[in-house]
């Protein structure tokens, strides 16, 4: 029988009304006793500072329905009381993270009564944190991974943790494969490796079993998995929420971050030999800038759109496999983001945050996602496990900064209680706080009917035609580095089967894509295409904002160059180089035989902030050569020196040099090979055209004709 969803404070919408020892308590439809708080009075709150409408009744389907998972005050309450005696705790992965601020653009109260997004200009206080998925907590920063970019705002009306990833779309499309998913990219049980890397029989195993992962091993396949670094890295809320009014209209939302420096990644063998190098480079990079008041920012965007735009869409927006174009539905910038300081302590705030997406304000909901109604129920025991008791909240690093107040005590290292007799509600003595369902959270009343039942709905059942347009959507370099990915990771595969179950998917996606693969692996006869629960759609159109090279930054801000440099080098050009690369407001480091630094053509002395052992082109997103006549013979027995450069050209990253460096490019064996990236820097005009082209990044015409690019030809 069809059921409707009862809102949450229908109850106590009576007036009628019961004296208990002089105190005015409403009686609920049920039966039940509300004390509800007056003008003046303390209003009961979450453990996150979330006002609280309904502290009598749980969720549910219909008056007399099931309980529902996303009753996320019940699961708190209920949840706080089971463990109110000292549990155990485990520690957590790899991350990173920092203070900040975000401001908001403009007033939405037309789409949600949110308190963060009602007064233009308003700043709230952030916390964020970036993590590696697979690796443990001492795993390398340049993993190829998914990255986990999750932001704690600490609003007037609660916490309101945004917990992401820097890919909209996910493997699975219901929480209850999350475990078997997780194992499966683990190290393998029985040998404990490889750590930090999906390329293993389990892994592809699991994922050629699993259609509806397609789509996602397009973006992992592709270099938004390799980030240079989290200032230039997207994120996105990955599900559908709702935005609920005053008036109880809800729109839905999904939430993206686009970095105000743009996207940017780096190649696999350069990922390969950073993690050598430095293995904390996204660590090191988000402290430097932060430090060096080069604060990173974000933008916070938006797609709306309502019921009848979703029931229009080619797939259900409840599908956290897919996506929304943004060219069929645009996003919109409602506020920034930006990180200002580091964390006085690693462990006691980086370490011990708890995102829990569960967390949300009044006029933020959840939508019937199965993934995010898995995610909320899951949460909660993950920082039981991780912090050892149900009092995570009372850390600093996860307390609201809003007032709260609620009954709930004792338990492991409880920093605080109730004060006072009571501590219980209702209660006669008109003590403590109270519910408020006019402040308090309302759930979106929405209908809902059906059978009980286990099944996945026939329109999640499209796992290829988004994972096709994906694909099409990159440059061809980028689907160069797809179809390499792709065949490093299963080349460490050694089940024969696996790796030909996943090339009968590939074909579903392009065949093209499947034949270089296929090639390359040594596969003799090709597999018919995966059996599909529907055909692959052709008529999709490219999106270009899915692209990292179509959407980068076209400058060179919040980079950085690293300049070789030896004794007598040019003081004049050197300086010149420097000062050209500030204004584009970019960092410049001297790499140098001796870290000390070197003697410049005038006699002055130039310090270096690294020597040529420890400072990789690796490290820096494009590359000068300044040496001189004296020095060049010296430079050019040095093997590092000779890798510097050789590495810089195999990356495709732009070079400058002045002539005397030319001997060290042909040592390096690219003086042959010189191109439009490969530029001399004769003074100050070749500076000027040579800083002017930094901001394309790469150099990417360079890479089919390199031993690199040879490997793996042009998928198109």
């Amino acid at each position: 029988m069809a059921t409707r969803t009862t809102r949450a404070s229908s109850s106590t919408s009576s007036n009628d009304t019961v004296t208990i020892h002089d105190q005015q308590l409403h009686r609920g439809a049920g039966g039940e006793l509300h004390q509800i708080a007056e003008d003046g009075a303390d209003v009961l709150t979450t453990a996150q500072g979330g006002p609280v409408a309904d502290d009598q009744n749980s969720l549910r389907v219909g008056a007399r329905g099931p309980l529902l998972v996303d009753d996320f005050h019940f699961r708190e309450k209920i949840f706080h009381f089971d463990h109110e005696r000292i549990p155990e705790r485990v520690v957590h992965a790899r991350g990173y993270g920092a203070h900040g601020f975000f401001e908001t653009y403009e007033s939405l109260s037309d789409v949600t009564r949110a308190d963060i997004f009602q007064r233009p200009g308003e700043k709230t206080p952030v916390f964020v944190r970036f993590s590696t998925v697979a690796g443990n907590k001492g795993s390398a920063d340049l993993a190829r991974d998914v990255r986990g970019f999750a932001v704690k705002f600490y609003t007037q009306e609660g916490n309101w943790d945004l917990v992401g990833n820097n890919i909209p779309v996910f493997f699975i499309q219901d929480a209850i494969k999350f475990p078997d998913m997780v194992h499966a990219a683990k190290q393998e049980p029985d040998r404990a490796f490889p750590q930090a890397q999906t390329a293993h029989d389990n892994f592809w195993d699991f994922i050629s079993l699993t259609p509806e992962s397609m789509h996602m091993v397009m973006w992992i396949m592709s270099d938004r998995t390799i980030p240079r670094s989290f200032r230039f890295m997207e994120g996105f809320g990955v599900h559908t929420f709702r935005f609920v009014n005053e008036k109880d209209e809800s729109t839905f939302v999904k939430f993206h971050w686009k970095p105000k420096l743009g996207l940017q990644s780096v190649a696999w063998n350069e990922a390969v030999k950073i993690n050598g190098a430095d293995p904390d480079f996204h660590r090191r990079d988000l402290w430097q800038s932060i430090q060096s008041g080069n604060f990173p920012e974000w933008e916070l965007c938006v797609q709306l759109f309502d019921q009848e735009f979703a029931d229009s869409f080619d797939f259900d927006i409840l599908d956290p496999t897919k996506i929304i174009p943004e060219e069929v539905l645009p996003v919109r910038p409602i506020g920034r983001l930006v990180l200002d300081r580091m964390p006085d302590n690693f462990f006691a705030e980086t370490e011990q945050v708890a995102f829990m997406t569960q967390n949300v304000p009044p006029g933020i909901d959840f939508s019937n996602d199965p993934l995010l109604q898995g995610r909320n129920f899951s949460y909660l025991d993950t920082q039981l496990k991780r912090l050892g008791g149900p009092n995570f909240t009372h850390l600093p690093i996860n307390a609201p900064k809003c007032p709260f107040h609620n009954f709930q005590q004792d338990g492991h290292m409880a920093m605080r209680n109730p004060v006072g007799r009571v501590n219980y509600q209702p209660n006669s003595f008109g003590e403590g706080p109270q519910e408020s369902p006019s402040r308090g959270y309302r759930h979106f009343p929405s209908e809902e009917n059906g059978q009980k039942v286990r099944l996945r709905p026939e329109s999640f059942a499209d796992h290829y035609s988004q994972a096709r347009q994906f694909f099409l959507s990159q440059t061809p370099p980028e689907q160069r580095h797809i179809a390499m990915a792709l065949t490093f990771e299963l080349s460490k595969v050694e089940t024969v089967a696996i790796r030909e179950r996943m090339i009968s998917h590939l074909l579903n996606i392009d065949e093209t894509l499947a034949t270089t693969v296929g090639q390359k692996l040594g596969i003799q006869n090709m597999p018919k295409a995966a059996d599909a629960a529907m055909p692959t759609r052709q008529d999709l159109e490219p999106s270009p904002a899915l692209s990292i090279v179509e959407r980068g930054p076209k400058r060179f801000e919040g980079r950085k160059l690293g300049v070789l440099v030896a004794d007598g080098v040019d003081a004049k050009l050197l300086k010149g180089l420097k000062t050209a690369i500030e204004k584009e407001k970019a960092l410049v480091e001297l790499i140098a035989p001796k870290v000390g630094g070197v003697t410049a053509s005038d006699g002055s002395w130039i310090e270096a902030q690294h020597m040529i052992d420890g400072g990789p082109s690796v490290l820096f997103d494009a590359v000068a050569v300044l040496a001189s006549p004296a020095a060049i013979d010296d430079l050019v027995k040095e093997a590092t020196a000779r890798d510097f450069v050789a590495d810089a050209f195999q990356h495709c990253k732009f070079i400058g040099y002045d002539e005397s460096a030319f001997p060290l490019l042909a040592k390096a064996g690219i003086a042959d090979d010189l191109d439009e990236g490969t530029m001399p820097l004769p003074g100050e005009d070749g500076l000027a055209a040579f800083v002017s082209e930094l901001g394309k990044l790469r150099v990417w015409g360079r890479e089919p004709a390199l031993k690199l690019g040879k490997a793996s030809p042009p998928v198109k």
